[in-house]
């Protein structure tokens, strides 16, 4: 069996094959850099070696002809007596072959070798009776050596002997002949391992090549070259990467491609979009029209096969089908058409506004297709509401949009309304067929000029002589009118341009419907929104208070605030953000604000709140899915049920007594925290996970506030946005929150006036709190003995408090409400026990003490000797309550300042009140 090009499929490639020659090829270069390598190396180790016995000889002789004394044993009677044992040491400690002590004539004292003592040493000694050492290769008489020669200088300068070291050179060729295994065994395996490469590499290209020889590569070569450049059909092969592989010379001019263009992702070629989008989706076309530049191509597109396991691509072919248009003779009437049709898809429902949408519309046909251009509209589709299914029953419509080529026109102005009231007119009859209807000659339609006698009589004066109107319907309803007409254009509408004015026409009203749709949708969204959102803030004397919320463009989000009284006259303020738009996201809102409000009634520290959040959150998520908490398997509806997605919350409690703020973040910014020097800083907070994600505790920080100081709290469309980043917006933030003198109204004026988008994609939420102190002549605190005698003390000093404060009207029911509470404290609770009141816009009595045992509303029996007390704190407070702390409880009261209706139940004396416990 034979391959495409006639080679035996399986038979072992041959040396004729591109990957057989490139392998021969690379084997020669491999042996041949190896053997050189490896001759290099020999080279550079025996001149390494000869190097190092220089260095080692010239280093042995000028540490012996430096050594101390030796000046003195050269003038001695017998020098090689004292020298000989010395030098002999002093070469087996060096390694060299032989140390010599001469005379300056040359005549050796001490030798290595005994029967050269005595004799004359053969070479120049010169330069070293001069007094200069030096090095070098000596050959003769007794052995070839490296040698060097150092001269022996006395006290004064002068040369009084001569040392001469020397290593033979037999030695240095044997330490080059001891390295020549690893170089060579380092030269096999290298050459092994080039070999091995090389054989991997043309493996591999015969796998590319097929084992294709020079002929048939050659073969090849000229059909893809016939491809790229002599066929005349645009040929693309994009990669399953959507990058460009190839295009051969027709695409690149039909196309306008850069020289650049392979390897480049199609969504970067600067193809008309629909093009690039028909490349990337992968999509079988068929003789598909598309538009690229003045031409129209009709585009096919296939993918391409697999092969070799690679993923498959996708292979283009276009035509100029203008060229073919042109011969025909309709090739500018019919590109127009397509182009006009083409800048319609792009140009009409860029926003999803109905009227700008119907100016869109108008817009596009003139002055391409008409001179003017109306567009009606029913009342119920501008209000974004349902219109009226039947046909035929519109007699009055609004003009939403109208363009021309000239500004003086004879026709009515947008806004007025436009009645239908003659069936033979081209606009009731289009509407009452359903269809597009011509006008071809205006002075012959009797119908349109009965309508309105002298207003048409003007328009025809003017000059409109032929008009097309067209019924603007999506899902079998009727939105509109589309009504086209030509003045300067001297040729009239034909019956050909009915289908493409219904074309044109049928595009907007989608579009048109859609804008419809989402105005309807926001509308109810936003309505929702803002009845979910606190439309009055109360009024605090721990904060002062001013907030802004807008809703996004594109559709209303989850954001919410809200500002919560809470005991002690401290103050909970709340901002979040639910993620997604629209009604679901409100109504989610709504359900975290309602849970965050009865929370806060429980008196939780923010982590706590923020954790009961979550798990609420979890619990709607899996009641809305269906799902089985214990297995995990949804309902019948699961897959289309609308949870909350997730949400964002940053929960503050102040306190304008202590100064303190406690806040935790579950994935919401923190706030902007203004001195009241206007200095602008971000705390840093333990930012948790958003609620619903679940599975960690949530983290409190503290902070203490100076006096006078302002909290900003914000989501995050108000930073960031497809042109900004949330950093840049935080910059922004601290330098408008920095100006001084300002309200915190006129703080949130100037803030979006900074920082507001044209467009916002997101909801937009901002509180601003000025934070104030509780006069401490406000505040009064008592130490309470577990004695039940110091009720009565307590209860004295509370009464003279009040009569302090000018609160002598209340002071009956304030020391009946301690009474109460004292002595539940003093009976049930633990050590210590405080008392504090606290005078703000109410009277707030507080008693707190070490136990965590909350005390319980009843109905004492006839019979029972107490139980009543907390019935009748009940009765004379206003609100009451137990909040718990980190090491016990407050149970607090609040009474009105001008006082109340006392309960007409019969009151005991104050002292026989300690009696009563519940």
């Amino acid at each position: 069996m034979t391959g495409r090009f006639g080679r035996p499929r399986g038979k072992p490639l041959g040396a004729r094959s591109v990957a057989g020659q490139v392998f021969a090829l690379q084997a020669v270069l491999v042996l041949l850099l190896i053997t050189a390598a490896a001759l290099a190396l020999v080279f550079q180790s025996r001149y390494d070696s000869e190097r190092d016995a220089r260095h080692r000889s010239l280093a042995a002789a000028e540490a012996f002809a430096h050594a101390p004394g030796l000046p003195a044993s050269l003038k001695s009677p017998d020098p090689g007596a004292e020298l000989q044992p010395l030098a002999e040491g002093a070469r087996r400690a060096s390694g060299v072959d032989f140390i010599a002590v001469l005379s300056t004539d040359g005549v050796r004292y001490t030798d290595s070798r005994p029967e050269l003592i005595g004799k004359r040493a053969t070479g120049d000694l010169s330069r070293a009776r001069a007094g200069q050492a030096f090095t070098e290769t000596f050959t003769g008489q007794p052995s070839d050596v490296v040698r060097s020669v150092v001269p022996v200088q006395d006290s004064t300068g002068a040369v009084v002997g001569l040392v001469s070291t020397g290593i033979d050179v037999a030695d240095v060729g044997d330490a080059v002949e001891g390295q020549l295994p690893l170089l060579l065994g380092a030269a096999v395996g290298a050459l092994l391992l080039g070999t091995g490469g090389a054989a991997l590499v043309s493996r591999r290209l015969r796998r590319q090549t097929r084992g294709l020889g020079e002929d048939e590569m050659t073969r090849m070569n000229e059909h893809h070259e016939a491809v790229l450049h002599a066929v005349r059909e645009g040929v693309l092969i994009i990669g399953s990467d959507g990058r460009l592989v190839l295009a051969n010379d027709e695409a690149r001019r039909l196309l306008d491609l850069p020289p650049d263009a392979e390897q480049r992702h199609v969504g970067d070629l600067g193809l008309d979009p629909r093009t690039a989008a028909l490349l990337s989706s992968g999509r079988v076309a068929t003789d598909e029209v598309h538009l690229a530049g003045d031409r129209l191509l009709a585009v096919n597109v296939r993918p391409t096969k697999t092969y070799a396991g690679r993923p498959s691509g996708t292979v283009m072919t276009l035509r100029d089908s203008t060229e073919l248009a042109a011969l025909s003779g309709r090739a500018e009437v019919a590109r127009s058409r397509l182009q006009l049709l083409y800048d319609a898809g792009v140009r009409i429902g860029t926003t999803l506004d109905v009227v700008r949408t119907a100016e869109e519309l108008s817009e596009v046909a003139v002055p391409r297709f008409a001179d003017f251009v109306t567009v009606e509209l029913l009342e119920p589709v501008l209000r974004g509401e349902e219109p009226s299914v039947v046909s035929g029953a519109y007699t009055e419509m609004r003009r939403a949009a109208m363009s021309g080529i000239r500004t003086d026109q004879p026709l009515q102005p947008v806004g007025d309304i436009i009645r239908f009231i003659v069936p033979t007119a081209p606009m009731a009859a289009a509407l009452d067929a359903g269809r597009a209807v011509l006008a071809a000659d205006l002075n012959a339609a009797f119908g349109w000029r009965a309508q309105d006698n002298e207003g048409t009589r003007v328009a025809l004066d003017y000059g409109l002589h032929s008009l097309i109107s067209v019924p603007l319907q999506a899902r079998g309803v009727v939105l509109g009118m589309a009504n086209f007409w030509r003045a300067d254009t001297p040729e009239a509408f034909g019956e050909e341009d009915l289908s493409f004015a219904e074309e044109l026409a049928t595009r907007a009203a989608v579009s048109i419907d859609n804008a419809r749709r989402f105005t309807r949708e926001h509308a109810v969204a936003v309505t929702l929104q803002r009845s979910l959102l606190p439309r009055v803030l109360p009024d605090l004397s721990a904060v002062d208070v001013a907030f802004r919320y807008l809703p996004a463009k594109a559709g209303v989000g989850g954001d919410w605030f809200d500002v919560i009284p809470l005991p002690g006259a401290r103050v909970a303020l709340v901002v979040g953000d639910v993620v997604g738009h629209g009604v679901h996201a409100a109504a989610t809102m709504g359900r975290l604000r309602t849970a965050v409000h009865n929370f806060s009634t429980l008196d939780l520290p923010p982590d706590e709140l923020l954790g009961h959040l979550d798990e609420l959150i979890n619990r709607i998520d899996q009641d809305e899915s269906g799902a089985d908490p214990d297995t995990g398997a949804g309902g019948p509806g699961a897959s289309e049920s609308a949870g909350v997605t997730g949400a964002t919350c940053l929960y503050a409690v102040y306190d304008p007594v202590s100064g303190r703020c406690s806040m935790a973040s579950a994935g919401h910014p923190g706030p902007a925290l203004v001195g009241p020097d206007g200095r602008v800083e971000y705390p840093e907070l333990p930012v948790g996970l958003p609620l619903g994600v679940g599975g960690m505790p949530f983290e409190a920080a503290e902070l203490h506030l100076p006096e006078a100081s302002r909290l900003v709290l914000f989501t995050d469309g108000l930073l960031e946005d497809r042109d900004r980043d949330f950093d840049t917006g935080l910059e922004m933030l601290s330098d408008t929150l920095s100006r001084p003198g300002r309200s915190p109204e006129q703080a949130c004026a100037d803030v979006l006036a900074a920082l507001l988008f044209p467009s916002p994609s997101d909801d937009i939420a901002l509180l601003i709190a000025d934070t104030r102190r509780l006069d401490r002549g406000h505040i009064a605190e008592w130490d309470v003995p577990a004695d039940p005698a110091a009720v009565s003390r307590v209860r004295g000093a509370g009464a003279a408090q009040l009569a302090d404060w000018g609160l002598g009207n209340i002071s009956f029911t304030a020391e009946l409400i301690l009474s109460e509470l004292i002595t539940n404290a003093i009976r049930y609770g633990t050590a210590p026990i405080r008392v504090r009141l606290l005078r703000d816009r109410s009277l707030i009595c507080e008693v707190s003490d070490g136990s965590s045992t909350s005390p319980h509303l009843r109905y004492a029996a006839t019979t029972d000797e107490g139980g009543r007390g907390l019935f009748l704190v009940a009765q004379y407070a206003e609100r009451w309550g137990t909040r718990y702390t980190e090491r016990g409880k407050v149970i607090w009261a609040e009474l009105a300042l001008t006082g109340g209706e006392e309960p007409s139940e019969t009151v005991p004396d104050l002292d026989a009140l300690e009696d009563l416990a519940w």
